[in-house]
């Protein structure tokens, strides 16, 4: 039986956008696709629906387009339809169009639509992975109706919408999840300003290498395509690679990749620590190295892996040592290192703690900076990430540090460089560029930015904390003791012969004794 076609939405399909979209009418409209779920599932699930019919829609769009575009050129509709003439092959069967024609088992036909393309697109394998429609208390026929009719308002095609327009809106959108998930957040999200210093300090260029082995959504590998193109330069020259241990923010990051048009960039999923996946050679214990390493590993990780590193990491990545059971991020840090090149340069953020605690930590930072690797550390304002309210710091580590640099260390107090939010710091443009400079400049600034030499670290036990190098108050101004008393001797004098004269007024007037 046929189903009934309501009118609104006959208007709706009537009237799908099929003009240029700006990124401001593409975020507005994605936000609002996620109100439709509110009430229906948890708001830090809304990213793995929303993602989702997202990358089907402009994967179905961009099909049909390219189609169009090979049938006026061939005149030949098998021809125009060939898997070879397409970015991504859709199966028969498994289009937008196909599921809008449904009215009942929506979920299931959409479940099934998202398996036969990633069948028929290995390098789409596992993108849809935790994308389930398929439950009718949560999604029933109807409100998947109305979400799919929400997504057919606009048409995504290339001529539609620039992949630069889509990617921005996507991580828009990612940045807007990250909010709602609160402290959940800062599991695949880095804000945007605080990757752009990293980046902009650690100066990537054409044709380099780059690894975030802890990459989250792909907001920092995208940072560095950004930054090359504000440049002028060539972003299809670089080599991305990145590894996530959580296969729903994987699945996430390459779809945010491949709505950015990037589709060699080598994201594998796996846990860093444990079980590296980038090798030099295929089942080898030597990692592959990289120009550019950068990263937002979570804060001092628990269950990290030390019951495998404290027995000797077989990739020989403890070069300095195991770090504490507690506390895993001197494990990454150190796993990074062991990733860069022989010119390399890696940019991490990480917790103050590691700049000062003691016993295994300690012994690490010290053979560190004996090989003098650390080429600064930069202190954050509090409360710019998701999850945790703590002071962060960006340590940069350069494995061939220019030789006016090379036996010091730059530290940068950036704690007040901050706007001021209701919920949460962010960094501001000026912030960021206040900070990079600095770096880049590797001088000393009064109240902000000390060089300080290896030897002044060492007297300090290898203590990296910031407050130890820079001052940051006003200093007092010195006292003259002795230029004090001959002042305080003077006003008792003068004290002395006020009273005197105000005695002999007194005794004029009959008040004497």
């Amino acid at each position: 039986m046929p189903r009934k076609i309501l009118n609104e939405e006959i208007l709706t399909l009537n009237l799908t956008y099929t003009g240029k979209i700006t990124q401001q009418q593409l975020e507005r409209h994605l936000w609002d696709a996620a109100d439709i779920l509110r009430g229906k599932i948890d708001s830090g699930d809304f990213k793995h629906y929303i993602f989702g019919l997202l990358f089907f829609k402009r994967l179905c769009d961009v099909w049909q387009e390219e189609y169009d575009e090979r049938l006026k050129l061939y005149q030949d509709e098998e021809l125009a339809k060939d898997p070879e003439e397409h970015r991504f092959h859709i199966p028969p069967g498994a289009f937008w169009d196909d599921i809008r024609k449904s009215s009942t088992n929506i979920g299931e036909r959409l479940n099934i639509a998202f398996r036969a393309i990633e069948d028929a697109n290995t390098r789409l394998r596992g993108v849809f992975q935790d994308v389930d429609f398929n439950n009718k208390e949560r999604f029933p026929d109807a409100a998947l109706e109305l979400l799919l009719q929400h997504f057919s308002k606009y048409r995504l095609r290339n001529c539609d919408v620039e992949a630069d327009v889509l990617g921005a809106a996507y991580e828009y959108l990612i940045a807007k999840f990250a909010d709602d998930a609160g402290k959940k957040g800062g599991e695949f999200y880095t804000p945007k300003m605080v990757t752009r210093l990293i980046v902009t300090c650690l100066q990537p260029d054409e044709g380099m290498t780059t690894y975030d082995p802890t990459c989250g959504s792909g907001g920092m590998l995208l940072e560095v395509i950004n930054y090359i193109k504000r440049l002028g330069k060539n972003p299809k020259s670089l080599q991305l690679y990145g590894q996530e241990m959580n296969l729903n923010t994987w699945a996430i990051c390459e779809m945010n990749l491949f709505l950015h048009d990037i589709d060699d960039a080598f994201i594998v999923r796996g846990d860093t620590l444990r079980e590296p996946k980038h090798l030099a050679a295929e089942g080898s214990k030597v990692l592959k190295t990289f120009d550019r390493v950068l990263a937002n590993p979570p804060f001092s990780l628990k269950n990290w892996g030390d019951e495998t590193w404290s027995k000797g990491d077989k990739f020989s990545r403890d070069t300095y040592g195991c770090p504490p059971k507690s506390y895993g991020d001197l494990a990454f840090v150190q796993h990074m290192i062991a990733s860069l090149n022989p010119t390399g340069k890696l940019g991490v953020v990480l917790p103050h703690g590691i700049l000062f605690r003691g016993g295994a930590e300690a012994k690490i930072r010290q053979g560190m900076l004996k090989d003098d690797l650390i080429e600064a550390v930069i202190g954050l304002a509090p409360n710019l990430f998701y999850g945790t309210g703590i002071p962060a710091c960006v340590l940069i580590i350069n494995k061939n540090k220019e030789v006016t640099r090379q036996g010091k260390v730059l530290f940068v107090s950036g704690a007040e460089e901050m706007v001021e939010g209701k919920n949460q710091n962010i960094l501001s443009e000026a912030n960021v560029t206040r900070l990079a400079k600095a770096f880049l400049a590797f001088n000393d600034e009064e109240r902000f930015a000390r060089v300080v030499g290896l030897d002044e670290i060492a007297k300090n036990d290898f203590n990296l904390n910031i407050a130890r190098y820079v001052q940051t108050n006003e200093e007092e101004e010195l006292i003259d003791v002795a230029e004090e008393v001959r002042v305080l001797k003077e006003l008792m004098e003068a004290r002395d012969k006020a009273e005197a004269t105000m005695l002999g007024f007194l005794e004029e007037l009959g008040y004497g004794s």
